[in-house]
């Protein structure tokens, strides 16, 4: 029998830094209701889906930025979105910025994911793995990227999660660049990669790239796809937020690496795909038939070394 799962991707136009909670989440449980009207099962949302993208303004003192972060979920802005999802029986991913007490009085703060089933039940929360950007002040630049001073690098690394009737995993915003993150999953059997990202259009450190944006996007999605058999449902928060323009680009892409559907704008946008789990098995089982083909004898160089050794 078929596995078929209907997938919303529900992209985000920008989220200004005035914008509450309940603005928020309204729109959330507008787009929840279009993927409704279209048939959709589960609906994936962005990175930091709750929020502006905060950490393009730097603070000396972080608790000040405490404000950005959930400490709970569901809480009290959010019960709404869970409460709507479950009435009409469609599961979520949801992005945003947790913040945790940690012993001896610390805090942990983490950039993630949550996946919610049909019925309501949190499936599991993944943390953010590659945290891109910087730690320091930088302020020569035109905006901040300083996730590295937000948020911590996940200590768990890439789970799979059976779920909606298949094998699903997740990960946020820059971890689709690394062929690691497709990789770890597709180790797992994943058939599923839900992946929300905020992406200014502007780079920094290297402008030249400024408009291959899109097109780096989109290439390591579809190969990531394509190289271990899986869906990848990857979904934006565009637009022009608080003077920072970012790329649109919500896709969702098949196990062929081919995109099947494409949001056209920047703006709140939903975009459906029918998607067959099963077809995942034809790349699986033929030209990525890991048990037959790899040869991990020969990669130890990739877990045993981090930057690079110039070979001889």
């Amino acid at each position: 029998m078929t596995r078929l799962l209907t997938v919303a991707a529900a992209q985000l136009g920008p989220i200004q830094r005035d914008h509450t909670r309940a603005q928020v989440v309204d729109r959330l449980i507008a787009l929840l209701h279009a993927a409704h009207r279209h048939g959709a099962e589960l609906v994936v949302y962005p990175e930091l889906a709750l929020t502006t993208f905060f950490p393009r303004w730097f603070v000396d003192d972080i608790t000040t930025a405490d404000h950005w972060y959930e400490t709970s979920m569901p809480n009290v802005a959010t019960q709404p979105l869970f409460d709507e999802a479950k009435r009409l029986g469609i599961g979520f991913c949801l992005g945003y910025a947790l913040r945790e007490a940690a012993p001896a009085g610390a805090t942990r703060r983490w950039n993630v994911q949550t996946l919610v089933e049909r019925d309501g039940s949190i499936v599991a929360t993944y943390k953010k793995t590659h945290i891109p950007g910087h730690e320091h002040h930088e302020p020569d630049r035109p905006f901040q990227h300083a996730e590295r001073y937000y948020f911590e690098p996940s200590p768990d690394g890439f789970g799979v999660w059976r779920a909606f009737g298949g094998l699903i995993g997740m990960m946020i915003c820059n971890d689709r660049r690394w062929p690691e993150s497709y990789r770890v999953m597709g180790l797992q059997g994943v058939e599923m990669i839900l992946c929300g990202y905020n992406t200014p259009i502007h780079y920094v450190p290297d402008p030249s790239q400024d408009i291959l944006q899109g097109f780096h996007n989109a290439l390591v999605m579809q190969s990531g796809a394509y190289q271990n058999g899986t869906w990848v449902v990857g979904v934006a928060k565009g637009g022009v937020e608080e003077g920072v323009d970012s790329l649109g680009q919500t896709m969702i892409v098949a196990p062929s690496g081919q995109i099947v559907a494409q949001a056209l704008g920047s703006d709140d946008e939903i975009v459906v795909a029918r998607c067959d789990l099963d077809w995942c098995s034809r790349y699986k089982d033929t030209l990525f038939d890991f048990d037959r083909y790899r040869r991990p004898e020969l990669y130890g160089r990739i877990c045993s070394q981090r930057g690079v050794i110039v070979a001889d």
